[in-house]
């Protein structure tokens, strides 16, 4: 068994590199004596009675762009687009990035930058004065 990083590691890449298809049942099995035959055969994975591996679904997944190339079987993909989370939605309950405290200097997914999709921020500097537990 892989360790967790290596897993996480191997999600992510593929995850950065998802494709964006559409589902085309153009070449819609009829009946199972009739299977077409298709060399990018990229179902997901199951099974159907009587039906081959590379048909069970009934349906073959093209690239969005017809210049891509089809997804292979270990690719990850994706039909549409994310809402836009930078934006407030409250109909999809996306309650946007504005008010939200971010770290100026991080790279990371708490970065201004990524967080606030790259429309800028404000800074505010805050001066805090406790008491402490002095004897």
């Amino acid at each position: 068994l892989p360790n967790f990083r290596m897993v996480g590691d191997n999600l992510k890449d593929r995850f950065d590199g998802a494709s964006r298809v559409m589902v085309s049942n153009s070449d819609r099995i009829r009946d199972n004596s009739n299977i077409l035959s298709n060399s990018a055969s990229n179902s997901v994975h199951g099974h159907r009675e009587g039906l081959g591996r590379r048909h069970r679904y009934n349906f073959q997944l093209k690239p969005y762009n017809p210049e891509h190339k089809p997804p292979g079987p270990k690719d990850l993909v994706y039909v549409e687009q994310s809402p836009p989370f930078c934006e407030k939605n409250p109909k999809l309950g996306i309650l946007g990035t504005h008010g939200r405290q971010c770290n100026d200097t991080s790279i990371g997914v708490d970065g201004c930058d990524l967080m606030c999709c790259g429309r800028g921020f404000k800074t505010q500097e805050v001066t805090l004065i406790e008491r402490c537990a002095c004897t």
